[in-house]
């Protein structure tokens, strides 16, 4: 059970990294909290105004690939752990533009590796500590619809260069173990959904574009499969890694929720249908959409062309950190979706920023029209 006291959170202001920070700043209100984040197009310190001013919380504006500055935040505040959240993940992107998720997933983490081992080990300063590198089911490759869950002993075979870029970076955090003794866990999640989601990813995309009545493109025949997983879960898991893995463990984290991208928008489209239809509030503020008119939302779906290499299904195991760690998923996927509608809903605010500018410039120039090569910026 680690004693560390004292984080640095890399990628904090990302949409997993902020529900993390939130999650823990509330769990261990006593911990030193560090966020280290570039503020590229998806990390939002909007995500953490609420923590602003809090005496263990503080946030750093900077990039993990500037292995000085790592090392002098963990110097010079006494940071034992590293969590790091900090990558490039979102695979359309990856297919159009791969330099960037070479710099940041794979030598950003080189970087942090560095740093960590310069601080903790050669100069002595934390015999305590932990590096822990936030992976992806993703590094797995793809399974066919009979085939069993991915375990952690399964081969990595990964498909897009997101995917390969972050195995590249288990395969580094690893070799830190191996080679020089540093102590770190690994955990690869499935695909996550809730608060502070980027809207380029196929549920807070489904949600912003059905509340606006924009269409709701969906890949091929949408039949691809993909086990989701509620945020506040993924943050419990890496919980119990932190406070009671083996140090050098892998630990898959899911949400034993498996369902085809059509059938996780047509559900949120009932969800949307239900909540908004019965409402005039809600009706007033989003005219626009289907809901406010009577029609289904689900009149809004359209299929376009699939994206080169698109995965076929993932699923993660996850009865190995259950077994080791007592982990379980607490949020069944009907309590998730609505959760996270709700939270849409109730902070328009903070998504109608996020997609103001340059990224709205970017979507619509992806998903304009049904010829679209790259579709409806599912993460996976």
């Amino acid at each position: 059970m680690t004693k560390i006291r004292s984080w640095l959170i890399t990628g904090g202001a990302g949409f997993i990294g902020s529900n993390f920070v939130h999650y823990w700043c509330r769990q261990y209100p006593n911990d030193k909290v560090v966020v280290l984040d570039a503020l590229t197009y998806a990390g939002n310190r909007n995500s953490l105004v609420t923590l602003e001013g809090q005496a263990n919380y503080s946030f750093v504006h900077g990039d993990i690939t500037d292995q000085s500055l790592v090392e002098s935040l963990l110097r010079d505040q006494q940071l034992g752990g590293i969590v790091n959240f900090a990558a490039e993940s979102h695979v359309d992107r990856s297919i159009t533009g791969p330099d960037a998720f070479v710099s940041t997933n794979i030598v950003g983490t080189h970087r942090l590796l560095e740093a960590a081992r310069k601080v903790w080990l050669t100069e002595g300063m934390a015999s305590d500590h932990r590096f822990h590198q936030v992976s992806t089911d993703e590094v797995y490759g793809s399974l066919g619809n009979d085939d069993p869950a991915f375990t952690e002993e399964h081969s990595y075979q990964p498909s897009s260069p997101y995917a390969a870029s972050k195995a590249s970076a288990d395969h580094l955090v690893r070799s830190y173990q191996h080679t020089f003794g540093l102590q770190t866990t690994i955990s690869n999640c499935s695909n996550n959904y809730g608060p502070y989601q980027f809207p380029e990813k196929l549920i807070g995309l489904t949600i912003c574009n059905l509340v606006r009545g924009k269409a709701l493109p969906i890949y091929g025949t949408g039949k691809n499969i993909r086990d989701w997983l509620f945020v506040e879960d993924h943050c419990r898991g890496i919980d119990r890694v932190l406070r009671a893995g083996q140090s050098g463990g892998t630990y898959n984290i899911g949400g034993g929720t498996e369902l085809t991208n059509i059938e996780l928008v047509q559900r949120l489209c009932d969800l949307a249908d239900e909540v908004i239809g019965a409402s005039p509030e809600l009706q007033a503020r989003y005219s626009e959409s289907p809901a406010s008119k009577g029609v289904p939302c689900s009149s809004l779906i359209e299929y376009v062309s699939d994206r080169p290499g698109h995965d076929w299904r993932y699923a993660v195991d996850i009865s190995y950190i259950e077994r080791e760690l007592g982990y379980r998923p607490q949020t069944n996927i009907e309590q998730g979706l609505a959760d996270t509608l709700q939270w849409y809903l109730a902070n328009e605010s903070w998504w109608l920023a996020v997609m103001d500018g340059s990224y709205q410039q970017w979507i619509d120039s992806q998903y304009a029209t049904s010829d679209s090569s790259l579709g409806n910026g599912q993460p996976s």
